[in-house]
């Protein structure tokens, strides 16, 4: 199907899962910032929760609602159908999360979602990039703060660089905020699912192309104290080099060799140690039931902080980029990142796919490969900081 022919569809963008936490900020939103003419829905389970929170945005009677279930296959490509983008927050997305991908890939639907679980996003590459393509549907995952602020970070730290040459870039993130009970349920999920991790990823790359005449690596690195920004750097285990590992393997700006590596960064060497020391224990713990389960029930996905907490949290993602002799410092920073920020990125990446003129791409893409400069436009016009700290 034709993007032509997509335009005949009732709705812009259908918001999946909008009645829980991260749904009804991303629909406020949406309500305050959608431009004129956007014709865009709610979408979930229960008819009366969908209306009752309809009522409550600006403009609510010209939004509109609809039903589906993750459960009902059917209910969802008929979802699918309606739609130029669906955006879900319905996860953990390797329960959840399938059946909606494989209903966008077939009807040539635009799909986003806030996944941070490698898992899914590589079975999602082996069943349904090829179909994808066909159809012309973009499927993009990771659209929050997993892996927004660092894919497009790098990609607008690469763009400060010499082009043609090798290039390196290390990210250090220092967040000061509460976890939110979605990405913390994927996280157990993850821990308690090393084999079934690691299976996928094997699986996907049987099926991935190779890249030939460049490279792109995200090697894991070690603790060590970084005099570049003045922290203690700490490996982060998450699905952000994945994904900025793959915009560099789509996007020749990156060069004929990149390297990029992924660090929290701590002040102080107690508070590392301590966090070393948490993770481990945590993924221990992902791998009895019980236990598992009692940590679960501790933030449940779908919870979140007050406003007045959310408005005291914060993020920064500093970069150190170098290449062809130059040596850039850049920064992606924020407001709160688990709920706030992740709605406002979430929202403007859907009206992106839906409004912008952006490159021809299908398949399963990154936010840097589908979005790059539009959506880094977007964002620092939303309040979302890349700046250029220095450079050498």
């Amino acid at each position: 199907m034709s993007r032509l022919k997509k335009a005949d569809r009732p709705y812009d963008i259908v918001l999946f899962g909008a009645t829980g936490f991260v749904g009804e900020l991303t629909a406020g939103y949406l309500a305050a910032h959608a431009p004129d003419g956007l014709r865009w829905a709610l979408a979930g389970r229960s008819e009366e929760k969908l209306a009752r929170l309809r009522e409550r945005l600006p403009g609510g009677p010209d939004i509109g609602v609809l039903t589906a279930d993750v459960s009902d296959p059917a209910s969802l490509r008929r979802l699918a159908g309606h739609a130029r983008v669906v955006a879900t927050t319905v996860g953990p997305y390797v329960a959840h999360g399938e059946e909606l991908v494989a209903a966008c890939a077939d009807t040539g639907t635009d799909y986003l979602d806030l996944t941070g679980e490698p898992e899914f996003v590589d079975l999602m590459y082996v069943r349904y990039d090829a179909r994808a393509r066909e159809t012309g549907a973009r499927l993009v995952h990771a659209c929050g703060f997993d892996s927004v602020p660092h894919d497009l970070g790098a990609y607008f730290t690469v763009r400060q660089l010499p082009e043609g040459v090798p290039l390196t870039v290390d990210a250090f993130v220092t967040v000061h905020a509460a976890f939110s009970g979605g990405t913390f349920a994927s996280a157990l999920g993850q821990f308690s699912r090393a084999r079934q991790l690691r299976a996928a990823a094997r699986d996907r790359r049987r099926h991935e192309p190779r890249l030939v005449g460049r490279r792109a690596t995200t090697p894991a690195g070690a603790p060590r104290f970084a005099g570049e920004v003045g922290a203690w750097a700490l490996p982060l285990p998450t699905i952000d080099p994945q994904i900025v590992r793959r915009s560099a393997q789509r996007l020749e700006r990156y060069g004929p060799d990149f390297r990029y590596r992924h660090y929290a960064a701590v002040p102080r060497l107690p508070v590392a140690v301590g966090g070393v020391a948490a993770v481990g224990a945590l993924v221990a713990a992902a791998q009895l039931p019980p236990a598992r389960r009692r940590l679960a029930g501790l933030l449940r996905s779908g919870d979140g902080p007050s406003a007045e907490k959310r408005a005291k949290s914060w993020f920064r993602v500093r970069f150190v980029g170098e290449g062809g002799g130059r040596r850039v410092f850049t920064e992606v920073a924020g407001g709160d990142p688990g709920y706030d920020e992740t709605a406002k990125i979430f929202a403007e990446a859907a009206m992106s796919l839906a409004l912008d003129d952006l490159p021809v791409t299908s398949g399963q893409v990154t936010t840097a490969v589908a979005m790059g400069d539009a959506l880094t436009g977007r964002l620092r016009a939303a309040g979302i900081r890349f700046r250029v700290a220095a450079t050498r």
